[in-house]
């Protein structure tokens, strides 16, 4: 039986703030300590479940509660499951919460400037050059979440900083390390 209970962690953030780093080095951990573990990231997911939505409101809130439901379904067989997905409103965030249950909301917060510095694929050159439309954090509206269960700040803190507070956060609530006596009742 494993040592671990089932849990979304869920990074929200801009852009280039370091989600999917950070979320890749958290599974890198917990699978070196024997922990299952799933990453549902944004830019896979959209090859794939949810190909046929762009980036209008509707379809964004579509694709959260499409990832929501996968989550959900990983963390009621006692997966670790980090999602990394810009997921860009409070609204849809409270839904993945909801449908979830076992939610752990992460903002990755990395100030714009940061993120524009950090954007390989030039896209943020492209949304301010009016190329891309519905760009979170030029053309469209990111919303801070107000009160996450985490706060990561990437620019001030290493990826393996970042990765540990979460580690951290999941023991101190009771998802990894617990007691062979909780596991079995």
């Amino acid at each position: 039986m494993r040592n671990q209970k089932g849990v979304t962690v869920w990074f929200t953030g801009l852009s280039g703030a370091g989600k999917t780093t950070v979320a890749r080095e958290v599974e890198r951990q917990l699978k070196e300590k024997g922990y299952y573990v799933q990453r549902l990231d944004g830019d896979i997911v959209r090859q794939h479940l949810t190909r046929d939505l762009g980036f209008t409101k509707e379809d964004r809130d579509e694709n959260i509660r499409r990832n929501s439901f996968v989550a959900k379904l990983l963390t009621q067989n006692d997966i670790i499951t980090l999602c990394s997905f810009i997921s860009p409103y409070r609204k849809a965030r409270q839904t993945a919460r909801e449908i979830i249950g076992e939610f752990i909301e992460v903002y990755v917060n990395a100030p714009l400037e940061v993120c524009e510095d950090r954007d390989v694929k030039g896209l943020y050159a492209k949304a301010r050059a009016g190329e891309i439309d519905n760009f979170t954090g030029i053309s469209d509206p990111y919303e801070p979440p107000q009160n996450p269960d985490l706060e990561l700040r990437t620019d001030k803190e290493t990826v393996e900083e970042s990765a540990s507070k979460v580690i951290e956060y999941l023991e101190e609530k009771g998802y990894i390390n617990l007691p062979e006596d909780v596991l079995a009742g």
